[in-house]
């Protein structure tokens, strides 16, 4: 097996010798769109020698094996409970099988690739990238690419409508991109927006210090640390594990976070943080350009250090949303943002026991096998111990647009991934205060990829008997249910360019929540126990008591009203707000306790 460790590099595109095997020309559609997705318009055709750095997932040889260890060691009922495994151990289980690396070097020399010049990217070998030609991808895949054009955005991207393989190939490799994803980051929505200013600078709402046992009406409009640390207690709680414990952003679509801003914002929320910093990483072309503060790079590393400090934390930038340029020579890159970034925390040694994601896509919009793909990636993170948090969507139970891209047009209800993976949690929205009531525009539902699994069973069994009948054409009732917690998400006071503004969504709460069980990782690392890594079956179980259960409220959609806040777990806010001490109780039970080794 010719598998080398270098960095991508032109494969020789030669032509291939004939070979007397022709098991490559039976060819079978691997993925395919009935129309153009959503928001993308036929542009242009590519130029034939534009370069695609192409990326073959192959297929994962034990992951049965590592979603079974996942749910093992995230199960505080198992004997497993806490055991997270080792970057190598995930390597071994996640690493092609020998026949099918045999398979795609045969392919790749069949097509005038030779796999000791086309270098390929190991993390466990699972990942090839090849640099090649459109016309040479055309050739391969049996394709045709096109330049698409996003009118909103003005990005341009080179996908196709479908591609196929070999049929031999099928059982070996898992997606192909850039390919039929056409989810770049130009498209990708990040769940937050601007609204109108709630407070000025002066406004008693900013105060940096509230009693949880006098929560202020304000915080229901103006959103600040001390409200937050109050409603979910942890305004008593001070971390001791700063050494050993981090909390990690996702950051695309240029978006970066601004050291100068974070002083301002601690400064005037959290005054005993000042002066501390976050460390920045460029992934793949990622950049830090502080003359360019973002939004959302701000809301989310404020906030989880607005609650978690002085945990450390990390925010990850990461490129690739170069414009296409016909007459550029060096390739456009178009590969999609989640792998670059999955891939890069993978290949590292250690990771942060906390990650957050306030970026998402219609489910429907994602091809199912890079859906998957990614999937059983956030399934290697659990594993490895971290806890992984996003946003759960902005546009209540339509996903901002009702319709199916099947070609018939059908309304229904539309998930949003990665929210709809059961391997990461899936955070909704709620509002005010005394009590908090679910926010409107709280993403939420069932997936139509995914099948509802074994945590949630029991949990959701109540809300999925009262829901009835009730909208059973708009949605997959089998389906993983999300979101699984909630928090604030609206009126949060947020420093961008130097300026206080007012902003909102469920990318205001996936870092709220973040930072709470950060909080949790730092008790628990201070007692000598593993951090909590994959939580879902932790809190669908016996800390599922340590979550305000929000009753009232909905998120329309679709031209109805949508799902409803209920008594118990529901598709609007899942188990409800977090309650930092109630779970710090619970995470002492004794079935709880396992220490690192």
């Amino acid at each position: 097996m010719l598998w080398l460790s270098a960095l991508v590099v032109i494969a020789q595109l030669s032509a291939a010798k004939p070979l007397l095997n022709q098991r490559w020309d039976d060819q079978s559609v691997k993925h395919a769109w009935v129309e153009i997705p959503k928001g993308w318009e036929y542009h242009s055709a590519p130029p034939a020698d534009h370069l695609l750095d192409l990326r073959i997932g192959l297929k994962q040889d034990k992951i049965d094996q590592l979603i079974s260890s996942l749910y093992e060691v995230s199960d505080p009922a198992h004997g497993r409970y806490g055991k997270h495994l080792s970057k190598e151990e995930v390597d071994a289980l996640v690493a092609p099988h020998p026949d099918s690396v045999d398979a795609v070097e045969a392919w790749l020399e069949h097509h005038g690739i030779n796999p000791s010049d086309a270098h390929f990217r190991l993390t466990a070998g699972e990942w090839v990238t090849i640099r090649v030609s459109v016309a040479q991808a055309e050739r391969m895949l049996n394709t045709k690419y096109a330049v698409y054009r996003h009118p909103s955005t003005g990005s341009q991207v080179v996908r196709t409508m479908e591609y196929s393989l070999p049929t031999e190939l099928h059982s070996h490799v898992d997606v192909i991109s850039p390919t039929t994803y056409f989810g770049t980051m130009q498209s990708m929505r990040a769940t937050s927006f601007i609204q109108p200013q709630a407070a000025s600078p002066d406004s008693d709402s900013f105060a940096t210090n509230i009693s949880p046992l006098d929560v202020p009406a304000s915080c229901g409009v103006t959103v600040t640390p001390a409200c937050l640390r109050a409603l979910y207690n942890t305004t008593d709680y001070v971390p001791q594990a700063t050494d050993n414990n981090s909390l990690g952003i996702a950051s695309y679509l240029e978006q970066y976070a601004n050291d100068a801003d974070l002083q301002t914002f601690f400064t005037t929320f959290r005054p005993d943080a000042v002066g501390s910093t976050v460390e920045h990483v460029q992934i793949n072309g990622g950049l830090d350009d502080q003359s360019l503060p973002g939004i959302e790079a701000n809301l989310d590393i404020q906030y989880s250090l607005g609650i978690a400090w002085p945990t450390r934390g990390t925010v990850y930038s990461t490129g690739g949303e170069p414009p296409f340029n016909a007459s550029s020579t060096t390739p456009t890159n178009t590969n999609e943002p989640y792998l670059d970034w999955l891939n890069y925390l993978l290949n590292q040694t250690t990771i942060p026991q906390t990650l957050s994601n306030s970026y998402g896509d219609q489910e429907q919009t994602v091809p199912l096998d890079y859906a998957t793909s990614v999937c059983n990636m956030f399934a290697q993170l659990g594993v490895r111990g971290s806890s992984l948090f996003t946003s759960s969507g902005d546009h209540g139970v339509g996903g901002g647009d009702c319709n199916t891209n099947d070609g018939t047009n059908t309304v229904k209800f539309q998930p949003i991934f990665p929210a709809s993976c059961p391997y990461i949690t899936a955070v909704g929205g709620t509002t005010g205060v005394n009590p908090e009531v679910a926010a409107s525009l709280s993403g939420g539902g069932f997936s139509n990829y995914f099948r509802r699994p074994a945590y949630q069973t029991s949990t959701v069994a109540s809300f999925i008997i009262a829901l009835g009948d009730e909208y059973s054409d708009l949605h997959n009732a089998s389906g993983r249910t999300y979101p699984d917690l909630a928090a604030q998400a609206a009126g949060f006071q947020v420093v961008n360019g130097g300026e206080t503004i007012t902003v909102g969504g469920t990318s205001a709460s996936a870092p709220t929540v973040a930072g709470v069980f950060a909080l949790l990782n730092d008790m628990r690392i201070v007692e000598g126990k593993s951090p909590l890594g994959f939580v879902n079956p932790l809190i669908y179980s016996v800390a599922k008591d340590g979550f305000n259960d929000i009753v009232s409220g909905n998120a329309p959609g679709c031209g109805t009203d949508g799902l409803s806040a209920r008594a118990g777990w529901d598709a609007v806010t899942g188990l409800g707000t977090p309650d930092f001490l109630k779970l710090q109780a619970l995470l002492k039970d004794a079935r709880v306790t396992n220490d690192y080794s």
